[in-house]
């Protein structure tokens, strides 16, 4: 469960006078998750989730809170942090950094069709577009130098065949990064972890409406097209296999370039950063696996998911992205 830092209703009525949103009408832990401890918190004003953050420092907390309060206030359909009395938006309860965010409605759709990608294509792009002008800045703290730093230590764990398909396909992205051509790419604050989980749908399966994107905590500066490559590995593929379903594919990436049309350097680099997306977590989940944290209480998923996505995405044609219309 993700409720590892108890909170009682004392707490959250002396934490709510910090604040200007009412009095506490329900506390309810919320067993969903993985790193942070979580409340639906209703008050006289609204509903909201509360969290403690379990991993994350104080000092990492203003990118991820004020990324999503700058993309909250220009319309995207993320959760808006709450600002306290004295016009900051993290505080602390019970030792731990917290802040208090508004609850989106909706819930997640654990098997999406086309209309569900295209509006997470369509919203992601929005998103991109609205993080250009955010001023903080910080990179994504699970790209590439932690690949390289983590790799090492996941080798003792693989056979013969998986090290070699670990170490030929960090090669290659070291050497699409040396290059020059992933400095080509567009890139700005990205969220880095959307996967179906992670996105909320109001409305009925066949005429979804966006609820909106949740679980900034991955997020960091990064190419744009990392961020459609490890949406569209979970989004858009047949979960058994991890081959991509064409038609949910085709809507998410046409209904995000309608909003941000794809580069021609975007259009060359797809088949590596679609790798790209695919060995970084596969190396997670790897790392997760093998070398758990010691407090870590719930069961990590199987790293051999994604390295079936990674081994087709080395060997199979990616399909193209939409081009620009003459």
């Amino acid at each position: 469960m993700a409720v590892f830092t108890s909170v009682s209703e004392d707490d959250a009525r002396l934490l709510l006078q910090r604040y200007d949103l009412g009095d506490l009408v329900t506390l309810r832990g919320i067993t969903a998750g993985i790193e942070n401890t979580n409340y639906f918190l209703d008050t006289t004003r609204g509903a909201y989730v509360l969290t403690l953050f379990e991993v994350l420092t104080a000092q990492q907390l203003p990118f991820y809170i004020e990324l999503m309060h700058h993309l909250a206030a220009q319309g995207v359909p993320v959760p808006q942090p709450q600002t306290l009395r004295d016009g900051t938006r993290l505080t602390s309860l019970n030792g731990k950094p917290t802040a208090i965010v508004t609850r989106l409605k909706g819930g997640y759709e654990p098997e999406p069709g086309p209309a569900h990608c295209a509006l997470a294509g369509a919203t992601l792009a929005q998103a991109h577009l609205a993080a250009q002008d955010f001023s903080l800045q910080q990179p994504n703290l699970r790209g590439l130098p932690w690949w390289q730093a983590t790799a090492p230590k996941l080798l003792p764990f693989l056979d013969e065949a998986q090290a070699t398909l670990l170490d030929s396909s960090l090669q290659e992205q070291n050497d699409f990064a040396a290059d020059g051509r992933l400095a080509a790419l567009p890139a700005g604050p990205a969220h880095c972890d959307l996967f179906r989980d992670n996105v909320l749908f109001d409305g009925t399966f066949d005429s979804p409406r966006m609820g909106g994107f949740i679980d900034f905590y991955f997020a960091g500066c990064d190419t744009w097209l990392f961020d459609v490559a490890v949406s569209v590995n979970d989004w858009c593929i047949q979960r058994q296999t991890g081959a991509f379903t064409r038609q949910r594919l085709q809507a998410w990436l046409q209904a995000y370039h309608d909003v941000r049309p794809f580069t021609p350097a975007e259009q060359a680099a797809w088949p590596i950063v679609l790798r790209a997306a695919a060995l970084r977590f596969w190396i997670s989940r790897l790392y997760d696996f093998h070398l758990p944290r010691p407090a870590q209480t719930l069961k990590p998923h199987d790293p051999r998911h994604f390295e079936r996505i990674l081994r087709l995405r080395s060997t199979q044609t990616a399909p193209a992205l939409p081009q620009a219309k003459a």
